[in-house]
């Protein structure tokens, strides 16, 4: 039986105003209905003083049960991040372009919510990556990212050379501009822009994918996600790279530095409309395999 839900913390998208419409829309709604709502401190900004409860986002999953992102995906991975710590439930709202995470139109909104909030959904789990830096054997930055890990090459014209290992074991050196270890989520992002499968969510798998390596042999290859992943450096002169976990950027990285990337035991619970498909999203949002004949 799904649990029901009492207070909703509502994030929108940052330092964009146009989402002030439908954000009185959405409160209206669930306050008419006999919900508390709260919503993010950078999200409030947008409203009349004094007109609704708003904590940081940082905060905001421990003061409700369920929340909801209005945006595009990366207001979506900026939620989850919150919400999985808490272990809070989230939907998305598309105010974006793709919105490949956020399923739920403006159009449509109340029309789902009122569905949604009635127990009529599908719960799916998503697991994220956590990532540390090891610098002379102790933690400097440590994060969590939904869709990807990605090491770049930073300041510098030269490529840089990763060396991986994969639960101890050696996998390889390569001389490229980078390194994306993404989730089955992100396997839709940065990792595909680069030449990375697609992964179904409910694969228990990372890929691995080199950005611009300098042989025709460097190719993505698909791990256990129970792999603990080891990036280092081998080079002949200090450079920085920097690392970033979704949009979060760790600069200064340097070559002495560790990397270790783990999938992280929590997952986000992402909530759908009853009826999504997986497949429909890839043929909508990224035209993927469409045959216009059928």
């Amino acid at each position: 039986m799904h649990p029901q839900f009492k207070t909703i913390g509502i994030i929108g998208k940052r330092s964009d105003p146009s989402i002030t419409e439908t954000l009185l829309i959405l409160l209206n709604f669930l306050n008419h209905r006999g919900y508390t709502t709260i919503v993010a401190k950078e999200s409030a900004q947008f409203l009349p003083p004094n007109s609704v409860e708003f904590y940081p986002l940082a905060e905001l999953a421990k003061h409700c049960d369920l929340m909801i992102a209005m945006g595009g995906d990366g207001t979506f991975l900026a939620a989850a991040r919150v919400a999985s710590v808490d272990n809070i439930p989230l939907i998305g709202i598309n105010l974006g372009k793709v919105g490949f995470l956020v399923d739920i139109s403006p159009a449509q909104m109340c029309e789902k919510l009122e569905q949604m909030l009635a127990g009529d959904y599908t719960e799916e789990l998503r697991y994220l990556l956590r990532t540390k830096i090891i610098r002379n054997e102790k933690i400097t930055h440590e994060e969590i990212s939904l869709n990807e890990v990605v090491i770049h090459r930073w300041v510098t014209p030269s490529m840089i050379k990763i060396v991986t290992h994969i639960n101890g074991s050696f996998l390889n050196v390569q001389r490229s501009d980078g390194l994306i270890i993404a989730t089955p989520t992100g396997s839709t992002a940065y990792s595909l822009s680069a030449g990375g499968p697609i992964l179904y969510p409910d694969l228990n798998a990372l890929v691995l994918v080199p950005l611009n390596p300098h042989t025709l042999s460097n190719r993505p290859i698909v791990i256990d996600d129970s792999a603990e992943i080891e990036i280092t450096f081998s080079q002949t002169s200090q450079i920085n790279a920097l690392v970033t976990c979704d949009h979060l950027e760790i600069p200064d990285v340097l070559i002495s530095d560790r990397i270790l990337i783990k999938k992280d035991p929590t997952p986000i619970k992402i909530l759908h409309p009853y009826g999504h498909d997986f497949f429909d999203t890839l043929r909508k949002k990224l035209y993927w395999s469409n045959d216009y004949s059928v």
